[in-house]
């Protein structure tokens, strides 16, 4: 099977109703949108087609939409924005209830607390005191992975179990693509930790996505995305269409190097865009 190359969304708009859209490297770079993704989801709308952003963002929902605004999308143009942050969120929310005081190492970036945001849970700093390890974003632009191995092997040690809601092993900066938290969360196994990820390509995350949608037709959803290993396996791990962009992770590959992947991951998308444009 191979898939299908289309001229572009258009194409997509066509065939499908409902599209589930990754932001990372399908809108945007991380600095600004890619050309003609501003417009595209405005196109979607005003053509009735119903949208909902899902992100490996460890973030909350909010920060993210909020962000997009920033930079330069227009708000509402999407229906529903669901972050793997988001959906941690409320299940942390649901199992902690209303147990206080486990402590709790936040890996983030920028500051974000949004991840624990009223949650019962006490931040620490060293690893040794932590009862959990709260994976929400890589700094890979600003550290290495020693720095990562350093703070996390005593909280290993102490067998605090991890719970990565980002599980992109590559993320796009303004200094170039860098390891994501996924290859922090793939260093806290290797240090002998347990970990439960949370996050596309996994079906928890598509679950919430499709019951926030109302649960329509499978055969009228498409998933869009950059990445073969989340947006394409996860889509088709729930039985939907998906449909592959060259931006983001994938904008300087081959198509040997594609190939590579698509064996890899078992994974074939069945459409193929240069790029998330009309």
């Amino acid at each position: 099977m191979s898939a299908l190359q289309l001229a572009g969304i258009r194409d997509l708009a066509e065939r499908f109703d409902v599209f589930i859209l990754d932001q990372f490297g399908v809108l945007h770079d991380g600095v600004a949108p890619y050309s003609g993704a501003v417009e595209t989801l405005v196109r979607l709308q005003e053509l009735g087609k119903r949208t909902l952003l899902l992100s490996n963002s460890g973030k909350r929902s909010a920060p993210n939409e909020a962000r997009l605004a920033r930079l330069g999308f227009v708000p509402g143009s999407w229906d529903h924005f669901l972050s793997s942050g988001e959906v941690a969120w409320r299940s942390l929310r649901k199992q902690l209830g209303s147990e206080a005081g486990l402590r709790c190492l936040l890996i983030a970036r920028d500051g974000d607390r949004s991840a624990v945001e009223n949650l019962p849970l006490t931040l620490v700093e060293p690893g040794e005191e932590a009862d959990i390890v709260l994976l929400s974003a890589s700094e890979g632009d600003r550290f290495d992975l020693d720095h990562y191995r350093r703070l996390l092997q005593p909280a290993a040690a102490r067998g605090a179990r991890c719970l990565c809601t980002n599980p992109d092993k590559i993320m796009l900066t303004s200094v170039g693509p860098r390891f994501g938290a996924g290859r922090i969360a793939e260093l806290y196994a290797e240090l002998g930790g347990a970990v439960t990820w949370i996050g596309k390509p996994f079906p928890e995350i598509y679950a919430a996505a499709l019951d926030m949608l109302g649960n329509p037709d499978p055969v009228r959803v498409v998933c869009v995305g950059d990445s073969i290993e989340h947006d394409i396996s996860g889509g088709q791990g729930v039985g939907l269409r998906t449909a592959l962009v060259m931006t983001g992770v994938l904008e300087t590959s081959s198509q040997a190097e594609r190939e590579r992947l698509f064996a890899e991951h078992g994974a074939i998308p069945n459409f193929l865009v240069r790029t998330f444009a009309w």
